[in-house]
């Protein structure tokens, strides 16, 4: 079992105990059983790189080292390239440091940046808002919900296990409601209404690594999980649409499904405006010049805008501003004024939290 996590911005140190039903198991199987995302093959390169350690075992060891009851070891993982992002063959420079809207004794609500993992999973493991707080406060900080990496805006994180569970069940109740902006392709099928919802279910089709690929079925269809979302347009121009989303529910990626099978699919979504094949290539890198071209943004253009629910007594409203990135293209695509966007959501949120 785990027993410990230590976290620093560059470095991230894991300590296992070995238990009696895991007495005689090979090294690089009981990691696996811990690091799903890591491949054996991976796993083993870093057994013989010597990041494994056996305590009271010196030296370094084998793959194939068995292990026995009681036995401690470590695995320390630097940081090296692995979370770095790329846009037509160039890295991109990211933003590493959240911006704080709020905080007191017990909470703290930041406006997350683009790529930034709300905590450690998989991979990433350094460029997480628990890890960048709590290097801060040097105590472990506790995710309250979460934000997919490339989604930015409003994320709520506690300084204490017991701000966490206090809070975490009011978004599994609907007790928080949550407001998102976003830019859209327009395709043939959105029927120009400017105010609408979506309830279609939701869910996978599969168990291997497409499984994070959503669909959308009918409310007659038995498949996947209710899910509804309301929609109001801001603005339209030239095939594109700016807007809002307000999830009702909580589903994986139900604003991007939902808005796809409206024809609003999201600017920059490899999934949903491409496909699982597409979403593959640009994690691997080998996307070619026309799936840059149709995707427009290094990533899908959704922003966690506001977030509305009763704190300490009292009924909060934390807004984020827009994300930078999305200017350019804003600007680019559409003739808004400088605040005239910004203004717009305002009045949407008053109206839509009053």
């Amino acid at each position: 079992m785990i027993t410990d996590k230590n976290f620093t911005p560059e470095f991230f140190t894991i300590t296992y105990l070995v238990e009696e039903d895991e007495d005689g198991v090979r090294l690089d199987q009981f990691l696996g059983k811990y690091n799903p995302s890591f491949s054996r093959e991976e796993l083993k390169r870093r057994i013989k790189g010597g990041v494994v350690e056996i305590l009271d075992r010196p030296g370094k060891h084998k793959p194939t080292t068995k292990l026995r009851t009681g036995d401690r070891l470590t695995m320390t993982l630097h940081k090296t390239t692995h979370e770095d992002e790329y846009w037509n063959g160039e890295q991109l420079v990211l933003e590493l440091i959240p911006k704080i809207i709020f905080e007191d004794d017990d909470l703290i609500v930041i406006s997350k940046p683009p790529y930034m993992a709300t905590h450690p999973t998989g991979k990433h493991l350094f460029n997480c808002a628990t890890v960048h707080f709590g290097n801060i406060h040097n105590k472990t900080i506790h995710s309250i919900h979460r934000l997919d990496r490339e989604t930015s805006g409003v994320l709520l994180l506690g300084k204490s296990p017991k701000t966490a569970q206090d809070l975490t069940p009011l978004f599994e109740e609907g007790l928080v409601r949550k407001a998102y902006f976003f830019m859209a392709k327009i395709s043939g099928n959105y029927e120009g209404n400017p105010e609408f919802s979506c309830d279609l279910r939701m869910g996978t089709e599969s168990t291997g690594m497409d499984r994070v690929y959503i669909h959308a079925y009918e409310n007659d269809d038995t498949r996947g999980k209710s899910a509804e979302t309301d929609f109001k347009v801001l603005f339209t121009n030239n095939g594109y649409a700016l807007g809002l989303a307000f999830p009702k529910t909580g589903r994986q990626h139900q604003i991007r499904v939902h808005a796809k099978a409206k024809g609003l699919p999201l600017v920059g979504d490899k999934l949903y405006l491409g496909s699982y094949k597409m979403f593959q290539g640009f994690k691997d890198l080998y996307a070619s010049k026309e799936d840059h071209d149709l995707m427009e943004l290094p990533r899908h253009a959704l922003h966690a805008v506001a977030i509305y629910f009763d704190y300490k007594g009292e009924k909060r409203l934390f807004n984020a501003a827009l994300p930078k990135d999305f200017l350019p293209w804003i600007k680019d695509k559409f003739e808004i004024k400088d605040d005239e966007l910004e203004s717009r959501i305002e009045v949407e949120l008053k109206n839509y939290f009053k």
